[in-house]
């Protein structure tokens, strides 16, 4: 039992010492070092975060939000662009939107590309990856071969591929020149203009997923595919349960990108076609260029633009809180 006054003793010598509780008690009960590690740690964070988050906020405010309001203000109005918009028009905008054709196609051919995307893009992009990842002979060759599409700006890609298509002096022509068929016009087309866009969208981008793929394949740990090697999996029985749900989150990262890609579809989509032949390839923001900004009916393309963003905005908030609450 410990004393609870100071107390002299004797030691080995006969000297006397004076000894006081301090020495005697247990060490005072505080803060455990870790706690008291992140509070200096949090405290040191407040300079850093009054430092550097007023001009942050600043520029998302300025290049973000404020549009944003007004782009959502515009689309009351009947407005070209020019002066102030005075004409109210109320839900007219939005109305009008609903009520067109090309943006019921629009609406659709969005679909088609997320469709094409999750359905064809990333079982490519997986399959690729799963090859590229084997210790195979110029396997780093083949990574960086499927990856330059993606590197290639959208607009260069689509003129490339514009070249490719035409059915006079491209590719596709001279394939069908040289077998002695007549070649088709497939961007002419109303019927084959958008499958033909739809694969030159996976062949520009299958290279960014599978990218994704080889970081998750590479970070599951090789015990586990060992292990499944000794109880006699076969490799299809180890991609199934092994492989691919350990990369549920990266497929389902994937999956988001691609549907928001999708969504916001332009540059592409304008140097093949414009949105022709007869709006058949229109996705909605070639439509909100199209209908709005080159016919200077800014309140209408506003209104546009506001439809687009709650889309967006809805499906990746949704998608995040259903399928990515645990990533």
């Amino acid at each position: 039992m410990f004393p609870t006054v100071p107390g002299d003793f004797a030691d080995a010598n006969g000297k006397t010492r004076m000894t006081t509780t301090d020495s005697i008690l247990p060490p005072p009960v505080g803060p455990a070092p870790k706690m008291r590690r992140r509070r200096s740690l949090a405290h040191t964070k407040w300079p850093v975060v009054i430092l550097f988050m007023p001009p942050a906020l600043l520029i998302f405010t300025v290049l973000v939000i404020l549009p944003m309001g007004e782009a959502a203000w515009y689309s009351f109005f009947h407005w070209n662009g020019y002066g102030e918009p005075s004409k109210w028009v109320d839900f007219r905008n939005y109305k009008l939107i609903f009520k067109n054709s090309a943006f019921t196609k629009a609406l659709i051919n969005n679909g088609l590309i997320i469709i094409t995307s999750i359905l064809i893009q990333l079982p490519l992009a997986l399959w690729l990856a799963t090859m590229v990842t084997r210790k195979i002979k110029g396997a780093l060759f083949f990574r960086l071969i499927f990856f330059l599409p993606y590197v290639l700006a959208d607009v260069a890609a689509g003129m490339i591929w514009r070249f490719v298509y035409d059915g006079d002096f491209g590719l596709v022509a001279g394939i069908f020149h040289f077998f002695g068929a007549q070649p088709p016009f497939l961007l002419a087309n109303a019927d084959t203009a958008m499958p033909a866009i739809l694969a030159v969208i996976v062949w520009k981008y299958f290279g960014f997923h599978m990218m994704l793929f080889i970081a998750g394949l590479q970070a599951i740990d090789k015990s586990i595919l060992e292990a499944a090697d000794i109880d006699g999996a076969t490799g299809w029985q180890k991609f199934r349960l092994v492989t691919l749900p350990m990369l549920g989150s990266t497929v389902r990262l994937s999956v988001f990108f691609a549907v928001i890609g999708s969504l916001q579809l332009f540059d592409m989509i304008m140097p093949l076609t414009g949105g022709g032949p007869a709006n058949s390839t229109q996705t909605m923001v070639t439509f909100l260029y199209n209908f709005g900004v080159t016919r200077m009916q800014v309140g209408f393309g506003s209104a546009v633009g506001v439809i687009l963003f709650i889309i967006c905005v809805t499906l990746a908030f949704s998608y995040k809180r259903i399928f990515m609450k645990n990533d």
